[in-house]
């Protein structure tokens, strides 16, 4: 497999390209090949204090630009990417070892957000609020947070950007972007296009290091309002106790352990494609990926069978290969953790029907046969954990009650999919199901439609008019009469 090299990135800060202070540097690899593809610099403590003052300036300026002034800035962001598409989905290509067609997601997210959300902010408008003894008038009055802080993780490089770039800016926010060394690449070279149209020094910086050189300095610093992030439980918890020396804003959108909900009712054939797509498009490295799929006992030997087969015709590769279905894994850790999670289950009682292995001729890289594991249980670790990989649990229930029990078992509440023409079973499922979003009979995402979780998979909305709340503080205004 041939990999291309994108040479030497430099960090984004006050609207200058600039090497990190330390001078170091930093390879890209390629999961689909093991090979470096770029090398970045790696920002130090300096490095991130310099982002941080120059965001506090840049605020200044930005959250005094009127929306339509703020707005022609990202528009003429939205255009310049647009005219580096192809450099940009290169890069994801090499730095996640995407398929060509599902690097045009990022590009997409992206591009929307920057045009959709300046049209968003524009419903935001002062609220009224009546005085009942007639004495006053009072209205609610909103304005920018302050400096933002967006910490992004690796499987969606540019997609994730674009959750927070869009309504930051919109809102009159200035933004620091932290991508994460797995996949930084396609972030940086944002910052040379932001260069390149010379957008205002200090508005937007982008930089990566060390977690305890870059993201606890800047969690912990006074100087952001607002701290959002896209990661693990885990990560946001770290974030949410770092980020007490001062009260912050936070947005977070964490783990998930979505169950794929399959009644003998459901049509058949949507239920197959919808779950071979939520399972295996990006490796199962999706926040919302299908983990655990609980087919009704009547259905579930022709369902799996199906499933199985293909799976079968899952075709391996990336970027250019001939029209590829799944990559690799992002890295050798996240892949060991996959087999980890086999072996697991499989001292537990569970069957592999397929998959579970390395390929055969992928020596290089990351690769990972899709696997189906039946006769799930909920002592396993593949029911408990978000798999963030390319592995399909599958188990079987009798009942309503019995589904609804498995499926809320976790303390995860993301997304969950449910498949069912009972009107009434899908009453009460909407609301009984635990989870931030219920999907029912298909799936749809999209700039405009609210993303988020309850319980242990964050806090606040990606998506819609909902995300502008992470980055707008709001005054009530009273005047007597």
């Amino acid at each position: 497999m041939k990999t291309e090299h994108f040479g030497y990135k430099k960090l984004y800060i006050h609207g200058q390209l600039i090497d990190a202070e330390s001078g170091k540097r930093e390879c890209v690899i390629c999961p689909a090949t093991g090979q470096s593809i770029a090398e970045i610099a790696v920002a130090g403590i300096n490095d991130t204090h310099k982002a941080l003052n120059s965001s506090k300036e840049g605020f200044k300026y930005w959250s005094r630009l009127t929306l339509a002034e703020r707005t022609a800035w990202m528009h003429k962001l939205r255009t310049a990417i647009l005219s580096k598409e192809k450099e940009l989905r290169l890069a994801i290509i090499h730095e996640m070892g995407k398929t060509y067609a599902g690097s045009f997601e990022d590009i997409e997210a992206l591009t929307n957000a920057l045009e959709w959300y300046p049209n968003a902010m524009k419903n935001f408008r002062e609220e009224q609020i009546p005085d009942y003894e007639n004495t006053h008038t009072h209205k609610m009055f909103h304005q920018p947070a302050g400096v933002a802080v967006a910490y992004l993780a690796w499987n969606f490089p540019l997609l994730n950007v674009g959750f927070k770039i869009g309504p930051a800016l919109a809102a009159g926010c200035s933004l620091i972007i932290k991508p994460s060394y797995k996949s930084p690449l396609s972030a940086y070279i944002l910052g040379e296009i932001l260069h390149d149209i010379k957008f205002p020094p200090g508005v937007i910086n982008i930089l990566c290091g060390p977690r305890e050189e870059v993201a606890s300095i800047m969690t912990k610093s006074k100087i952001p309002a607002v701290i959002t992030m896209i990661g693990s439980t885990k990560s946001g918890k770290k974030v949410i106790s770092e980020s007490t020396t001062t009260i912050k804003k936070l947005g977070m959108e964490l783990g998930g352990n979505a169950p794929f909900i399959v009644f003998e009712d459901a049509d058949f054939d949507k239920a197959i494609d919808i779950g071979i797509g939520l399972k295996f498009g990006n490796s199962g490295q999706i926040c919302v990926a299908a983990n655990r799929f609980l087919i009704e006992e009547t259905l579930h030997k022709r369902f799996i069978s199906e499933y199985i087969e293909r799976v079968k015709q899952l075709k391996l590769g990336f970027g250019f290969d001939e029209n590829p279905d799944m990559g690799p894994m992002i890295d050798k850790r996240a892949r060991d953790h996959m087999f980890e999670l086999i072996q697991d289950a499989l001292e537990k009682g569970a069957v592999l029907e397929y998959g579970g292995k390395i390929p055969e001729n992928y020596d290089e890289g990351f690769w990972m046969e899709p696997t189906v594991l039946s006769n799930v249980t909920p002592n396993m670790r593949v029911f408990r954990e978000e798999i963030f990989g390319p592995i399909a649990a599958f188990m079987t229930f009798n009942s309503d009650e019995e589904v609804l029990k498995l499926a809320n078992d976790t303390e995860f509440g993301l997304a969950s999919y449910l498949f069912t023409n009972d009107h009434k079973r899908i009453q009460r499922f909407s609301e009984e199901l635990e989870f931030g979003e219920i999907q029912i009979n298909g799936v749809k995402y999209a700039i405009y439609l609210p993303h988020g979780g309850i319980k242990e998979s964050g806090i606040g909305h990606d998506c819609s008019h909902l995300a502008l709340e992470d980055y707008i503080v709001k005054k009530r205004i009273s005047a007597a009469l």
